[in-house]
């Protein structure tokens, strides 16, 4: 059985269904809203980190003793 909707009859439909979404599953949106947000900041973050200059673990190390002292 094969069912052809026009796209006039699709908006309302997709609409219903994105309201009882927002309705019903509001923790699941929730969930779905800070993930996309926590892998923005964290592509944002990566995208960041590659512009600087890289260093070893050596002078990380060294920085972080200098700082104890």
């Amino acid at each position: 059985m094969e069912i052809i909707l026009k796209d006039q009859e699709i908006r309302p439909l997709l609409e219903e269904i994105l309201c009882k979404l927002l309705l019903e599953k509001k923790d699941l949106l929730k969930e779905v809203i800070t993930e996309v947000i926590e892998d923005v900041a964290l592509s944002r973050a990566i995208a960041e980190g590659r512009k600087n200059k890289f260093v070893t673990k050596k002078e990380v190390l060294e920085e972080i003793e200098s700082k104890l002292k």
